[in-house]
């Protein structure tokens, strides 16, 4: 029987995620843990977290003590070594400038689209000051967009608990101004997203179209800090390959 080689390769890329071209390694930032950190009693094992750029710069991002300080420009992300499917993130953040714009994103391909930001589901981090900035015909937009909105970009489609057209706002807003530390709490599983705001739950998705891919950390114009970012893995779900981003090679 004659086997065509190339139709074959073909289908092993199309399988594996067809890998795009490697990204630099810039730093490390975090710690990453397995659900046993949850469970025992014992001190976890914890494993740095490797950081790639994207399409910022090397000067776009520096570190002050074990705070990870980005400066917002140019706009872009850098992206984890690895992919995430189930996991719990914990981040602290807090903007320096008033009306300060910036997020996370998870399960993304890390793959700038043409507005330099990538697909997934974007965690938003705004500033208090963001709505008094941005009028539309002198109207405020309203001020649960700043206090951690949640919705799918680049194609990613998602279903919002607190629906404000597709997005999904925060049902109290709990978030802080300019110099002073937030904590969020994302909770992902087979495509539901939780989000904890200071302490309590306020938001959420489910049924994103894409549950498996990178976290990316977002630099769009304004100075923010990050500190505390610790990544939790959970057992993996049933995922088909539609479902997960596209692989990196990160050599």
């Amino acid at each position: 029987m004659k086997c065509n080689y190339p139709y074959v390769i073909i289908f092993v890329f199309f399988l594996i995620g067809n890998p795009v071209a490697g990204q630099e390694f810039l730093f490390e930032f975090g710690k990453s843990r397995g659900l046993e950190s949850l469970v025992s009693d014992k001190q976890p094992e914890e494993i740095p977290l490797k950081w790639f750029n994207v399409n910022t710069e090397k000067e776009t991002w520096y570190f002050e003590g074990d705070e990870l300080v980005c400066r917002g420009l140019p706009i872009g992300v850098i992206r984890s070594e690895k992919q995430y499917e189930n996991f719990i993130m914990y981040i602290e953040w807090k903007h320096m400038e008033a009306g300060g714009n910036s997020g996370t994103f998870v399960w993304s391909s890390a793959v700038p689209g043409d507005n330099r930001l990538p697909d997934g589901v974007e965690v938003q981090m705004l500033e208090l000051d963001w709505v008094n900035q941005n009028k539309k015909d002198g109207v405020l937009p309203p001020i649960a967009y700043v206090h951690g909105e949640l919705f799918g970009v680049g194609g990613v489609t998602t279903v919002p608990d607190n629906p404000r057209g597709t997005r999904s706002k925060s049902i109290e807003n709990r978030c802080l101004g300019k110099g002073q530390w937030n904590t969020y709490v994302v909770v992902c599983v087979d495509g539901v997203i939780k989000l904890s705001v200071n302490g309590k739950f306020v938001n959420g998705i489910s049924q994103s179209s894409q549950k498996k891919g990178y976290i990316c950390l977002e630099s769009e114009g304004a100075p923010i800090h990050f500190r505390n970012l610790k990544i939790t893995e959970l057992p993996a779900g049933v995922t088909s390959v539609d479902q997960i981003a596209p692989l990196i090679s990160n050599n």
